[in-house]
């Protein structure tokens, strides 16, 4: 069968303690393993708000209808105020999943933080970030963590440099359309990138004539066979709001021939015949501001 790797975002405190229960629940059901993705410091993902001054923001938070999607507990979290502790009151959730045998892998200390000013951290200043969050999930499952992946891609050359530091088996910091290792200044680093290369819930919804009850046809629509599909999908929304609309997902998926795996099943075979290859900003439909992608 076709290989879906799945890749699960879990950006807040909502996100780890009601969406990721459920999906494991959902996953176990149907006998899928995934790799999750924790942020596990400060909730601060409100201060995003402050953001509706774009007009793109403005029109994403319209288009997607994020007030009845994420619910305003999300959305006001850390506006006013330092956001609570995410591996303090959502330590279960984290615990469950990695009890079930997925995955787990470092999405940020702080998300919002990383989201919000990355470009401008140094090597030193993600180190820390990252330092902070891989000490936490290994507090909490007794192993350190496998894989990062970048807060809505965005990344940077003193990300990749960092993240040399902590050994992962791969990072998925970018879009693209192949597993690769990265390079900058055409020297070739040690951790390869697995790109996401599936559109997600919120760029999808509400464009092109886009809604529920043809979001899962539109979304396996870009599946490609005999090539790398990466699909991210967020707690916050498969594990809540859209877990039954998940859940068909799976069954038409499987239906249609495809499997799904954790990213890791993508790299089994090492990487030294991997192609190498550079990584650069850009942006795309449906997301506000830059990302980082596969040149």
């Amino acid at each position: 069968m076709q290989k879906i790797g799945l890749r699960i975002d879990v950006d807040t405190l909502r996100g780890t303690r009601l969406g990721v229960p459920e999906l494991c629940r959902l996953l176990a059901e149907h006998d899928i393993k995934a790799s999750f993705f924790f942020s596990v410091g400060p909730d601060n993902m409100g201060r995003h708000l402050w953001r509706l001054l774009r007009p793109s923001f403005l029109i994403k938070m319209l288009r997607t209808k994020a007030a009845s999607l994420y619910g305003w507990d999300i959305l006001l979290k850390g506006t006013f105020w330092r956001g609570p502790s995410i591996a303090k009151r959502g330590a279960p959730a984290i615990m469950l999943a990695a009890a079930d045998g997925h995955e787990i892998g470092v999405h940020a200390w702080d998300h919002h933080g990383w989201q919000a000013g990355v470009e401008n951290w140094s090597t030193e200043q993600v180190e820390t970030h990252l330092q902070k969050a891989v000490d936490t999930l290994q507090q909490l499952t007794g192993t350190l963590p496998v894989a990062s992946a970048a807060p809505a891609w965005r990344c940077t050359d003193h990300v990749l440099q960092a993240r040399e530091k902590f050994g992962f088996s791969y990072s998925s910091d970018c879009r693209g359309h192949s597993v690769f290792v990265p390079k900058i200044n055409d020297t070739p680093l040690n951790t390869p990138q697995i790109p996401a290369t599936l559109p997600t819930y919120d760029e999808l919804i509400g464009s092109q004539g886009v809604t529920n009850e043809n979001y899962n046809e539109r979304l396996l629509s870009f599946v490609q066979s005999e090539h790398l599909n990466i699909l991210t999908i967020h707690a916050e929304v498969e594990g809540i709001i859209c877990s039954s609309l998940f859940q068909r997902f799976l069954l038409r998926a499987r239906k249609e021939g495809y499997s799904f795996c954790p990213l890791g099943e993508f790299i089994n075979e090492g990487t030294e015949s991997l192609p190498t290859g550079k990584i650069v900003s850009t942006e795309i439909p449906g997301r506000d501001g830059w990302i980082s992608t596969q040149e």
